[in-house]
């Protein structure tokens, strides 16, 4: 089998409909019915990619994913009916790295999950990725998808951490929240509000004064821009 994802749904006719879908594709699936039997197996079954139901008996969905994502930037994509914008931002905030509402084209969740492996493996694969950046304590290991702070590892999801290297990699340059979504999302159109719930995660863990920010700053009318002292330039 190829890929191998972590489904988490309860209800059985959804979860097997989604396995047909994505054994088609080769992938291979680990259906389970709930965030505790999902934490029993993820060391055994070691997922590329979760699937995330929201409404689930005992833990919850955004339990689960605070949970899981102390531990482990694997990509997560949220299929919920919860569809309010309250829910959208508190699952993207919370380190999930799409979401998409129900019902939904089974087509269109097979491409999202393609897009989601791809991007996570060129992340990990890409030669040209394959560099390291430091700004004050913190090194940035673009090789290893890991981001330290005196040696010790911030946990990042893959969005995140794909957020920040893109900024990083243009420090000194203005990026706007569109061509931030459209590089780092790879699409031209979608939800750009996503952009600032990741920035703000982003400067709770790597600014001293998030509302204060020295490294990821506003510049009005601009966008985002990275800055790194000069005396930090960092390794390319």
């Amino acid at each position: 089998m190829g890929n191998k994802i972590l489904l988490i749904e309860d209800t059985t006719e959804l979860a097997a409909l989604i396995t047909l879908y994505l054994n088609k594709e080769g992938m291979e699936i680990k259906p389970v019915e709930s965030g505790e039997e999902a934490l029993t197996v993820l060391e055994s079954f070691q997922p590329e990619l979760v699937l995330l139901d929201l409404n689930l008996p005992g833990m919850g969905g955004f339990e689960f994913l605070q949970i899981f994502r102390e531990t482990s930037q694997v990509p997560i994509l949220i299929i919920s009916a919860r569809d309010s914008e309250e829910d959208i931002i508190q699952g993207l905030g919370g380190g999930a790295d799409e979401y998409i509402t129900k019902p939904f084209s089974p087509k269109v969740l097979v491409a999202r999950v393609q897009a989601m492996l791809r991007r996570a493996g060129s992340t990990t694969d890409a030669p040209a990725q394959e560099q390291t950046f430091q700004f004050g304590p913190f090194h940035l290991y673009c090789d290893r998808y890991l981001l330290t702070r005196n040696g010790q590892r911030i946990p990042l999801s893959s969005k995140e951490f794909s957020i920040l290297a893109h900024l990083v990699r243009n420090a000194g340059i203005p990026l706007t929240a569109q061509a931030i979504y459209r590089d780092v999302w790879g699409r031209a159109y979608g939800d750009i509000s996503a952009v600032a719930v990741y920035i703000q995660r982003l400067r709770r863990k790597i600014e001293d004064n998030p509302s204060v920010p020295a490294y990821i700053e506003n510049i009005h009318g601009l966008g985002y821009q990275f800055n790194i002292p000069p005396q930090e330039d960092g390794s390319r």
